[in-house]
């Protein structure tokens, strides 16, 4: 460090370790040295050092891993409320090649969630997408979508083309609205085993009611996503 002494020793070690975490290495998983060696390398207390680690923890930017160390945190998806996309072209933003872990189509009764926002009988089934999602080496997303029966789907489409570009290319359906709903949970064992997480560890549920341009429902979704890989941004202008 150059010490500079205008500015805190946290702040100008805070400095270093943003640099730091930079490398290549750091950034594929290598563990940050240890608190002792970091404070004598910097000539700082380990108090003053902890007390830069901490903010960058705080920030989400790095991980404690109770006996094994500190290391940079796993690059998380964020997904945005506003101007919102389907999965696939959320993914093709960010530059992330989405990767179908498990894909199961069959038709089924209608969740009460579904079955109300369709405004169907009970005994009537519809198709039920259920699918593994996520980057190459972390399935972090299970979803579920639910269609409407009034949309002439037979199972066979090809579900690994993002599927609003199968609903406007085969139906001529125009997805417009998605009505949303947010909270987070404790996993069950069931989702916990898909994602590759322990039972109870925090999960975020997103559910999507999806209309087409003439408020038609087109879509009941609901998506399990891993805490630690997901984050969900809000912008609100006043």
């Amino acid at each position: 460090m150059n010490r500079q002494p205008n500015i805190p020793l946290h702040q100008q070690a805070e400095t270093y370790l943003r640099d730091l975490i930079k490398g290549e290495e750091y950034q594929n998983g290598k563990f940050l040295p240890n608190e002792i060696e970091l404070s004598e390398q910097l000539k700082i207390s380990r108090n003053t050092l902890r007390q830069a680690i901490n903010k960058l923890v705080f920030e989400g930017l790095l991980v404690r891993k109770k006996r094994l160390g500190t290391r940079v945190s796993a690059k998380r998806v964020t997904s945005g409320a506003n101007n919102w996309l389907s999965f696939s072209q959320e993914m093709r933003i960010l530059g992330i090649n989405v990767h179908n872990f498990e894909m199961v189509v069959r038709w089924s009764l209608p969740t009460p969630d579904a079955q109300s926002f369709f405004g169907m009988p009970d005994e009537k089934k519809l198709l039920r997408l259920e699918r593994l999602r996520g980057k190459k080496d972390l399935p972090f997303v299970y979803f579920v979508s639910e269609f409407n029966p009034v949309i002439p789907l037979t199972g066979s489409e090809n579900f690994n083309i993002p599927l609003y570009e199968i609903l406007e290319s085969d139906f001529g359906i125009v997805v417009k609205t998605s009505k949303e709903e947010l909270n987070a949970e404790a996993a069950d064992e069931f989702i916990a085993d898909k994602l590759e997480i322990k039972k109870g560890d925090p999960i975020l549920i997103r559910k999507r009611f999806v209309l087409d341009e003439n408020q038609l429902p087109v879509e009941y979704n609901i998506g399990y996503y891993r805490a630690d890989s997901f984050t969900y941004s809000i912008e609100c202008t006043r």
